[in-house]
């Protein structure tokens, strides 16, 4: 028997709020290497055996670093491109990005060693400047991803097209991204925002960075720069100064959190185009009356509490100017 069920129906069917769920990472390290994809994306057959390597090693590094298999439809290359987006530090924008193009995987893992050990490179960056937008497309990790996330990816390009945005706009298939519930999912870097539920009206207001900014309100997940409970609150300062915000430098932190993190304290200081200086601070509070219970995945069996986070107590610090 089929099993119809899929979670991103589910979790739509019970309006489960995405915002807190974007993964926090320092260093993104994306990896180009053609579907299909194993469960576990780098035990694919393609994979060499010093990339696995590589791989379990990062997961002990001190630095949050976060790899990524990468695909996009493109005439045949004599390379493979690696691309290695790093948080700003202090107040900042999102990540900056270097891009290298190695002659094979075998290549991929000495590169990223070197680069991650060294200041100094034996490989020179590609330098091209271009957003990468990562649809998760990785239907043996969760059959989501392949039911939402291909037909979105097949779309976006033309969307990119109709738009034209080429090729300054990269549309890529990626490895598992995290809330498969939530397809069709992307990462935007170089802001390294994530999103969910996309269709081509959202991904287009979020290309040209207009139309109805409360559309995040259903799409957005938050900002990998941010600690999850600072992304809750990030949200509602983006709602407020609209599209503007995406020009600001921002930086967040935690103040405080309970033992289960369902009282939290949390603190955003930006700074505007005009350069003024604001610091915000607020509680993200666990809601306990939109609590729900959810199977989470397309495999799973049991469900699980999705707890829904609200920002309350809003309360703007300080405001100075800058120059």
């Amino acid at each position: 028997m089929v099993d119809s069920f899929f979670c991103t129906e589910e979790s739509q069917e019970a309006g489960e709020d995405l915002i807190g769920s974007a993964v926090a990472a320092q260093i993104y390290v994306l990896v180009e290497c053609p579907p299909p994809w194993s469960a576990n994306a780098f035990d694919s057959k393609d994979i060499p055996a010093s990339l696995r390597t590589l791989v379990q090693e990062l997961k002990q590094d001190k630095r949050s670093i976060r790899p990524l298999l990468i695909h996009r439809d493109r005439p045949k290359q004599e390379h493979t491109s690696v691309l290695i987006f790093r948080q700003q530090d202090g107040l900042s924008g999102g990540y900056s990005k270097q891009e290298f193009q190695v002659s094979n995987l075998e290549a991929v893992a000495p590169l990223v060693t070197d680069y991650l050990s060294s200041d100094r490179l034996s490989d020179e960056p590609v330098e091209t400047q271009t957003r990468d937008i990562l649809v998760c497309t990785h239907g043996s990790h969760d059959k989501c991803c392949a039911k939402y996330g291909h037909s979105f990816y097949r779309q976006a390009i033309a969307t990119v097209a109709r738009l034209a945005l080429n090729p300054e706009v990269r549309i890529w298939q990626a490895s598992h991204i995290g809330g498969h519930r939530f397809a069709p999912t992307a990462i935007a870097f170089p802001d390294g925002r994530y999103y969910g539920r996309l269709d081509q009206e959202s991904l287009t207001a979020i290309l040209t960075q207009s139309g109805d900014i409360q559309c995040f309100n259903q799409i957005y997940r938050g900002w990998g720069i941010l600690p999850w409970a600072a992304q809750v609150l990030e949200r509602e300062l983006l709602l407020k100064h609209g599209w503007d915000w995406f020009n600001y430098q921002v930086m967040g932190r935690m103040i405080d959190h309970n033992e289960d993190e369902s009282q939290n304290r949390v603190e955003i200081t930006f700074a505007t185009l005009n350069q003024t200086l604001e610091t915000y601070q607020a509680n993200v509070v666990e809601s306990v009356s939109k609590a729900l219970q959810l199977r989470g995945s397309c495999g799973s069996t049991d469900t699980y509490a999705m707890s829904q986070y609200t920002a309350e107590n809003l309360v703007r610090l300080s405001c100075s100017d800058m120059r």
